[in-house]
């Protein structure tokens, strides 16, 4: 089943636009597969200290309540070191692959945790995704199946 997870911006942009392929949370996820990266209402002001993502999102528009992307999440670690720049410590590390930012956010509310998305928004990314991306990431039933 596809899900859906609200980050909070600078950092979906970076999910979205950059490298970055590690969401951080203090909780793990046994989900594995599709997600929509949704971009929260609320911007992480301490972000700008985090020297990589000032320069990787430096001009970009940070969308604010929208889905900016869609991704695969491939596993989940406990902190084990920097196991890349965009890691933090002390911190459950959510493995990203397969990344495509959408050319037009779709605005939507969601909530900052791994939820479910509607049939109405997933067929509104689905529209945007080219056919190749769009079975990379999920297979019909995923997409269109029962939610």
């Amino acid at each position: 089943m596809i899900r859906a997870l609200t980050v909070r911006q600078p950092w979906a942009a970076a999910i979205a636009h950059a490298d970055k392929r590690i969401e951080n949370r203090t909780w793990p996820t046994s989900h594995r597969g599709p997600v929509l990266i949704h971009s929260s209402k609320a911007v992480d002001r301490a972000a700008r200290r985090h020297a990589p993502l000032a320069s990787v999102v430096r001009g970009l528009q940070l969308d604010l309540g929208a889905v900016v992307a869609v991704a695969r999440i491939t596993g989940c670690h406990a902190d084990d070191g920097e196991c890349t720049p965009w890691s933090a410590s002390g911190h459950f590390h959510w493995s990203l692959d397969s990344v495509t930012a959408l050319p037009l956010p779709v605005p939507w509310t969601g909530r900052l945790q791994l939820w479910t998305p509607p049939p109405a928004l997933l067929e509104t990314v689905r529209l945007q995704l080219d056919d190749t991306t769009a079975d990379a990431l999920a297979d019909a039933q995923e997409w269109g199946g029962e939610q």
